[in-house]
């Protein structure tokens, strides 16, 4: 009984051990490039000129970054960035959780006909010129809605969401209907605060798809004043390759200028969702977890 127990913890140490090797080199795989494009984007044009892989800069210069801050094109996307990126997250999940608890009713007349449609719109759709001629029949062409409104519906959130207001006790809506209470004051009050972990999860995935989004404005937008940070950062990655191409060479001033107004455009693109996502953490992994055991 003492050899078994004996291996068994000798099994276990074991485990554990590869585990920590594993974590540790998956740790650094991740970690690793990441230090190595902030550390580039506080190097100097001489220091990326001399290339190879830079784990701590030997020539520190904040030129990048003032290069990107004195450009007012800069400040223009990123208001755009943050403008569509919020209205875009509150109306959509919103929008999502007024059709979840319509449908999480099952005596809702068409309600199977209004779930089969939705499902549907999960593995299929109009493709990309019929798209593009509804924008433009839409009047959405050039404008700031076309960044909120398409983006509005995704039947995928409605179907998680669903499942929490299914999660929510009958008792608590006919209580609150008892006291006087309608289905706005109900879904308002009661079915939105239990259901934060579920939004919040939804609100994540969504805010993060709408901060990256370039093509968009690649396909519906020509007006400059309407880019947002990403398809600015997408100009400075095909500027620097057209540089490259046309100064053969003799540029390497040039490009490893534009490669490090590059480098620092990537750390301020990406450094506003590095610090929102700690604030959402404990609500995405609630939301995670939550109706994943049953009683």
């Amino acid at each position: 009984m003492n050899r078994k127990a004996a291996k068994e913890d000798l099994d276990s140490r074991i485990f554990d051990t590869l585990n920590m090797i594993l974590l540790i080199i998956c740790t650094v795989i991740i970690v690793v490039p990441l230090w190595n494009v902030i550390i580039s984007s506080f190097s100097s044009g001489k220091a990326l000129a001399e290339g190879g892989f830079i784990f701590w800069s030997t020539d520190f210069s904040l030129e990048n970054y003032r290069a990107v801050f004195n450009d007012q094109s800069i400040w223009q996307s990123f208001f755009i960035s943050v403008s569509k990126t919020t209205i875009g997250v509150l109306t959509h999940v919103f929008f999502c959780a007024m059709v979840a608890y319509g449908l999480s009713k099952r005596n809702v007349r068409g309600r199977k006909l209004y779930v089969a449609m939705g499902v549907i719109t999960m593995f299929f759709s109009g493709g990309m010129i019929p798209t593009y001629l509804l924008i433009k029949s839409l009047g959405l062409l050039n404008s700031f809605w076309v960044y909120i409104i398409p983006a509005l519906f995704s039947y995928y959130d409605v179907v998680i969401l669903m499942n929490f207001f299914r999660n929510v006790p009958d008792s608590l809506e006919e209580s609150a209907k008892i006291d006087g209470a309608g289905d706005w004051r109900i879904f308002l009050k009661i079915f939105i605060p239990l259901s934060m972990p579920a939004m919040a999860t939804i609100a994540l995935f969504n805010g993060v798809g709408q901060w990256n989004d370039f093509m968009t404005t690649k396909l519906y937008i020509t007006d400059q004043a309407l880019y947002p940070l990403q398809m600015k950062l997408y100009e400075i990655i095909v500027q620097s390759q057209t540089q490259a191409m046309q100064n053969v060479g003799g540029s390497a001033i040039i490009e490893t200028t534009t490669k490090g107004v590059q480098l620092a455009t990537i750390v301020i693109t990406t450094l506003p969702i590095v610090v929102m996502y700690p604030v959402l953490q404990r609500y995405f992994i609630s939301g995670m977890m939550m109706g994943a055991v049953k009683e």
